[in-house]
Formats: C-alpha cells, structure tokens, sequence
C-alpha cells in the first residue's frame, strides 16, 4: 500500500466528495482521539473506532441510498458518518444514553440499528463476530424474493443493494460460510465488505488463517472479488461504484477485500501497546494524510485545511460535552421491547366445524400452510427437503413446492444457521418466512443465531426490528429414532428469551397455533411431535382431530383443559391435577382411566409464555399436582415449574408437586427396549396419580 494516486479515478471524483470525505474523516479521526484523550469516561462501555479503516468506511458509506441495507461491524463508526450519522448521535451510544438512536442504551458502540426513511437500514447488529452475515444475507435473498415474485419493481439503476461489512479474521466463522455459500448458489445483490487490517484481537493473520478472504473465496464460483488498498480513499471510492453500479443492475454477489491498517486500539478494553510492534509501519498507510495530499493536489489551501481541521474539532468538542450530560435511560425502561404486541389475544374462528371427518396432525398443519400461502405473497417456506420433490421427511410440506412453485417453497443446504438467522432479514423487508429444521437434534448448528440475532433483535434495536418469523421443529422420540432423532429441547428453547415456543398435541391446536404464530410480530418456535403427526402410536389417537376453519387462531400462552374432575371430587379432596403437554397429555389421559373423575388434565401448548393464571387455578383447585414431561427432569423446564407452582401456590397444596419424565442419559438410544425403558409411559404416570390421591 502506497501513496501513488491514481490520477485518472480521481479525476472522475468530484472535488466537493473529496471535501466532503475528508471532513468526515477528521470527524472520525478527532472522535478517537476524544475518546482516548477521556478514556476514564469513554472507556465504561467498550468501544472500537474506525482509524485506519476510515477511507473505504467513508467510500461506501457516502455511495449508499436511501433504499439500499448495510450491516456495519463494531469498528465501522466512518461508516455511519458517511451515511449521515452525527457525532452526537454516535457518543450517546458511546456512553449508553437514553436517547441513542440505535438501542436506546442497551447495547456498544457502533452495534447500530436504524430504521429511517433518507437513510439506508440497518437491522440490529449483535457483538457475537460475523454473526451478521447470516441476518444481512437474508435480507438479500428477502429482496431477491421480491423482485422475482413482482412484489416490488425497483426502477432500473436504482435497485436497492445489501451491504455486509467483516472483518478478514471473522470470515474464519463457518457461519460466514454459510452466507457466502447461500449468496452464490442463488446470486443474491449483495455486498461483503471485509476489511483487512492483519489482526484478530492479538493473534495475526499468519497465526489463524490459511489464507486470505481473496484466496479463500475462489472456492465460490460465482462471487467475484475486488482486493483494493481500502486506505486509498480514490481506489476504494471508484471501486465501490463499480461493484454497485454491477449489483444494481446485475443483481449478484461481490466481495470487496480491502486491505488497511489498525491505527487504534483493538477496544477501549484491548490496547495497542499491550502487544503491537507493528505501530509505526502501520502509520504509514495512515488514510488520513493520504487524502490531505490528494486535495493539495487539487488545489485545497492550508488556510481552508486549517478552517474545517477547526471547525470539525469544535463539532466533536462541543457534540461531546452535550452527549456527556444527556440523559440515562430510566430503569422501568428495563422491560420495554421484549415481546411486540400481538393482536391474536383470544380464540377465533371454528374448532370443530360441521360435517368434517378428523385428520392426522400432519394434515391439519398441511392445510394451515396452504391457506397462509394461499392468502399471503409474502409468505415462504424453506428448509433442508421441504421442496416440492419430497414435500417434507415427514410429509409435512406435501404438495405445496408443487402448487406454489419453487420461488416460495425451496429447499436449502445443510445450513441449520443459516435457515433459522436469515428470517431476520427476511422479515426485515416485510415478508413471513416459514422455514423448518428437520429435527430438533439439528437445531443446535442454529442456535447460534437463534439466540443472538432473532431473540434479541426487537429488544436490542429498541423496538425498530420484531423478528417476525415461524421455525417449525419436528420433536420428540418415535420408532427407534434413537440419539440423533428423538431429543426434546424445550428446556433449552424457553431459556431464549425473546422467542415464543409451543408444543401443541392436537390438530386442531397445531392449526391454530401455526396461524397465530404467523401472524405474531415475533419469533415463534413450534415444536410438533413426530409420535403424534399420524396417531400410529397406541393412545395417541386424540391428536387427531377435525380440521378446524381456515381463520381458526389459538392465542399463543393459553392453555387448554383436556379433561376435568368432577366438582364432587374437586371439593373433597380426591382429585390431582396434572399439567402436560406434546406426548404427555396422551400418557395421563391414558393413566388417568384408572381414576375416573378424579384427575384434571392441563395442556399447556405453549412453553413460553405460559398459562400462568390457568396452572395457579389447577393448583388451587386440587392441591395435588403433577408434571409430565418427554424430557430427562435434572435441570429441565419441569423441574423449574414445578419450583414456580410450588412457590406460588404453597398454601393450596397438600403434597409436594411431582413430575414423570424420561430417565436422565445423554442420549436416547437406538434399540426400542432401551427407548421404551428410558421414555414416560400411562404406567409411570399413574403409579404418581396413586401415590398424590393417597395424600
């Protein structure tokens, strides 16, 4: 990297940019050094800056429209500079102000998100490094969707872009991976920045890469690269509206590999003297005076540099001073944006229509995606095999690749990450993806981005950005699934917060529940019970049901009774209560037989939230209570529940709460012996009802 300019790009540059550039350039350039200069004040929240960085940052940030999407990264503050960002904006981010436009103080520096109109968007960004290639990618392959489909027409030039900014060293995340696989295959119109300065925190390239983003990207055919000297503002300019003059009008993927120089700390928290030797060499590719010379050369005074030097300086001073006494958020603020508001919050339409016949739980959640595609463009499926060739392992997406074409029901890689986090982006642009992880053993490759980028992407972002989205998960052991294809993982969902998970046991409340999870502005697990899809196993014949009508909605987190006691045995004493759900509810209906009247069944159908008013009832009402639950019950969500009812409801009961679950093993195996000796059954359940009724 050196000083040569290149005289005929910068020729095609305007001097006003230039001017522009470079005055946004020292406003990033005096914001480290205010920083750094009152770390003792600056430094009680981490933050990066973008010295060093700033030329390509200002390059790009200066060429993006309103219409257009950008994910910058924790160092990319010339980025939003260069977007339209004021400094004051950005320091009341620094010091975690209420009025910081992004999270309203809730998460770092330069972790933005935005939703203005004369500004391009930006969906929240997390601090877990390159997670947000997976969410930004999907807002690419959201716009990509739309196009194709005719729901918007964008004017020709005019296209919006995607821009995703990445550090080199974060491209070693096998989720950037995922991204760069999924923009190739299908030519998405976007754009990955990765900016290049050499360094992962203290670790070099030479110690953790085997390559460099150029290099490694050959193995994507169809995403082409630009390697530039990102601290040459004219190069990075003039290639920056290359590639997007070729995306607007193309629409396919490129990566722009700029190589630049770390001038400032890692963080606030991570010093460059604690372990740089390079700090002098890297000064020399310092953007800053490159610039200064390249408007010297087109005439820009001393006198006019020293104007706008000063100018900017006392911007920044007084933009600090202003921030620094601004107000803090106020701590009932605290639980502000966890969940927005849904408008399903009673049960509407028909349960049990006239003149049906019951079908298979599989079928009724058939027929509910058929009526939401049917009625909603801007619905979509996608997963690994819910394309129209096989429509499901499970059948479960049957018919519909066919009858809505491949557009709108696809199948995807292997890529469990990337299936659940691109629903941030695709919800970002305004359409409802559906998407589906084959088994709930495989969602652990995506619980990266569940927890990262979708459950905390309403809270972080203040509100701007509800994930609106519905992951469905088969669930559960049937047939010899053994360990790979039989866990149950609600205890590790409901520990999302953020997320909506239910469990229904019937057809009729899958249906139900799978139209108000989609028309829930939030993230909605639902996790179906592969035993119960088609009531092949004994006992398991109530999860049939009839179909309910086409605008059938159940509130999620309101339970159902199942099956009551008898007011006569309620006032006695000689009742239980017992709260289930999925599998459950079948083996204490089935144990229940032996205790007619005496036992009332809950179903909770919804894991998170729950039925808080519905369960302290039950409680209340029969004082003996117990839970059945699929999972092991060492730490689990039953054991934490029955603590809760427990605390809540201790001067109503008469016998400590109990709960039937699976034996506690690290896997289910394989051989049925062992999975029917491992598993809850009617036997176990009732042994429990007897020894609650004798107290």
């Amino acid at each position: 990297m050196g000083e040569t300019i290149n005289t005929s790009k910068s020729d095609s540059i305007e001097k006003d940019t230039l001017i522009n550039a470079f005055r946004l350039m020292s406003t990033a350039k005096f914001l480290a050094e205010k920083y750094e200069e009152n770390k003792e004040l600056t430094s009680k929240y981490v933050h990066a800056t973008s010295r060093g960085h700033e030329a390509i940052q200002l390059a790009l940030g200066l060429q993006l429209k309103p219409q257009d999407w950008v994910s910058p990264y924790y160092r990319d503050d010339s980025i939003l500079l260069g977007i339209g960002i004021s400094p004051y904006e950005l320091m009341l981010q620094v010091f975690a102000k209420k009025e910081d436009p992004f999270s309203g103080g809730r998460t770092y520096y330069c972790h933005p998100s935005l939703n203005r109109n004369d500004m391009p968007k930006i969906i929240h960004q997390s601090s877990a490094t390159g997670m947000q290639a997976i969410p930004t990618t999907g807002i690419a392959m959201g716009i990509q969707y739309q196009e194709n489909t005719g729901l918007t027409k964008p004017e020709i030039g005019e296209a919006p872009i995607v821009v995703c900014s990445l550090g080199d060293a974060a491209c070693t995340e096998g989720e950037v991976s995922e991204a760069f696989q999924m923009a190739t295959l299908k030519q998405f119109p976007i754009v990955f920045l990765v900016q290049d300065n050499g360094w992962d925190i203290s670790a070099t390239a030479k110690e953790t890469r085997a390559q460099d983003i150029s290099e490694y990207a050959t193995g994507f055919k169809g995403l082409e690269v630009r390697t530039i000297d990102g601290s040459n503002f004219i190069e990075s300019y003039s290639t920056i509206q290359e590639v997007f003059e070729i995306v607007r009008n193309e629409r396919r993927p490129f990566i722009i590999h700029a190589k630049v120089p770390l001038l400032g700390h890692h963080t606030s928290g991570v010093r460059k003297e604690w372990y740089r030797d390079d700090l002098d060499e890297a000064a020399k590719n310092d953007p800053y005076p490159k610039l200064k010379l390249e408007l010297e050369n087109r005439g820009f005074s001393l006198a006019e540099f020293i104007n706008l030097e000063a100018a900017t300086r006392k911007l920044v001073d007084s933009e600090y001073e202003k921030a620094l006494i601004s107000e803090d958020p106020s701590p009932e603020s605290i639980t502000d944006y966890i969940f927005a508001p849904t408008l399903i919050l009673e049960e509407s339409g028909v349960r049990e229509p006239k003149g049906k016949k019951k079908t298979v739980m599989v079928d009724s959640a058939l027929f509910a995606m058929r009526e939401i595609l049917e009625k909603h463009p801007e619905a979509l499926l996608y997963g690994q095999d819910v394309g129209g060739r096989l429509g499901g392992v499970f059948r479960e997406a049957a018919t519909l690749g066919q009858t809505f074409g491949e557009l709108r029901v696809f199948n995807t890689p292997i890529q469990e990450a990337f299936i659940i986090g691109s629903t941030v982006g695709m919800s970002a642009v305004g359409l409802k993806p559906i998407v589906e992880v084959q088994f709930a053993d495989y969602i652990w490759p995506g619980l990266n981005q569940l927890f990262t980028e979708v459950s905390r992407s309403y809270y972080l972002s203040n509100g701007k950005w509800p994930v609106s989205c519905v992951i469905r998960v088969p669930i559960g052991a049937y047939g010899s699934g053994g360990p790979y294809h039989s866990s149950s993982i609600e205890s590790i969902l409901c520990n999302i917060r953020g997320i909506k998970v239910v469990y229904p046991s019937t057809g009729a409340d899958l249906k139900g529940l799978l139209k108000a999870a989609f028309y829930d502005p939030n993230p909605v697990v639902i996790l179906e019970h592969k035993g119960l899809y088609w009531s092949k196993i004994s006992g398991t014949e109530g999860a049939m049901s009839i179909e309910p009508s086409d605008d059938y909605v159940i509130p999620i987190g309101k339970a159902r009774i199942v099956q009551e006691a008898t007011k006569e045995n309620t006032s006695n004493g000689t009742s239980c209560g017992v709260i289930t759900y999925g599998r459950g509810v079948y083996w204490a209906v089935e144990a229940s037989k032996e205790f007619p009247g005496q036992v009332e069944i809950l179903d909770l159908r919804s894991i998170n939230p729950l039925d808080h008013k519905a369960m302290n009832t039950l409680c209340q009402s029969h004082g003996k209570i117990m839970i059945v639950t699929e999972e092991s019950i060492e730490c689990s969500f039953a054991l934490g529940l029955a603590g809760r009812l427990q605390r809540d409801n201790f001067s109503f009961l008469d016998a400590p709460i109990q709960i039937v679950g699976s034996v506690d093993t690290p896997a289910i195996p394989l051989n049925s012996s062992l999975e029917a000796e491992l598993l809850p059954n009617a036997e176990k359940v009732k042994k429990i009802i007897q020894q609650l009724l004798l107290y």
